[in-house]
């Protein structure tokens, strides 16, 4: 079982991540391990899982993840309140094509 999964740090910023471990137990590690925490949460800590989705395999997770960090914070916010109608709208690149990722001129 694998995890893509959404934190909201202390500054309000979100991370997002992938495991193929114990949810919580990760979520934990960004709070209280230096070890294992990203760099990114922990000089932000405390974090807070706010979404996850669940995979078959850490590869589906990880694809996951790389999608959602493209991402801008008006569509992850949409993905995390359970907004999935809202999505589309929120794909469309900003003065640009959507499909291309290029700027109409």
């Amino acid at each position: 079982m694998a995890w893509t999964y959404i934190l909201e740090c202390e500054d309000g910023s979100f991370y997002t991540g992938s495991t193929n471990r114990d949810l919580e137990a990760r979520v934990w590690e960004h709070n209280n391990d230096p070890f294992f925490a990203a760099a990114f949460t922990w000089k932000r800590r405390p974090v807070s899982l706010v979404y996850a989705e669940q995979f078959d395999t850490v590869d589906q997770a990880f694809f996951r993840e790389k999608q959602i960090q493209g991402w801008s914070r008006a569509k992850k916010t949409a993905l995390i309140e359970l907004r999935g109608a809202d999505l589309p709208a929120l794909s469309k690149s900003r003065g640009g094509d959507a499909s291309t990722g290029s700027a109409t001129q």
